[in-house]
């Protein structure tokens, strides 16, 4: 059994900066995908930034030169530092895992099963 906890959201302005973090617990596996996902409401998730075991990331195009993906392995956890921050970025913020991988390491949150709670994110 794998649990995930985001943190790190908050309300930001324009240009500004945050750090998400997500630890990660339990049965985890060597071979992975770990990724962070976004919803407003009425919306569809969809990826933000993927990395796998090996440290391949892979970033949306609304996010690529702003956010940078990385994770501490002594620790389980996985990060998402957000720079320029934009109006557009404000959404839920979910981390997700699969321990199964490609390269690059999926988008696409149909390809993860294991889901965090969420940590909300404001641009204003």
């Amino acid at each position: 059994h794998v649990q995930l906890v985001e943190s790190g959201g908050g309300s930001v302005q324009a240009g500004g900066s945050l750090r998400l973090s997500c630890v990660v617990s339990g049965n985890t596996h060597s071979n992975y995908c770990c990724g962070w996902f976004r919803q407003t409401p009425g919306k569809e998730r969809e990826g933000v930034a993927s990395i796998d075991n090996g440290g391949s990331t892979n970033y949306a195009d609304s996010v690529q030169g702003r956010s940078t993906i990385s994770q501490d392995k002594a620790k389980n956890t996985l990060f998402l530092q957000m720079n320029s921050l934009k109006p557009e970025d404000t959404a839920m913020y979910y981390c997700a895992a699969h321990f199964v991988c490609f390269r690059p390491p999926p988008l696409h949150p149909s390809h993860y099963n294991v889901w965090g709670q969420g940590t909300q994110v404001t641009v204003s």
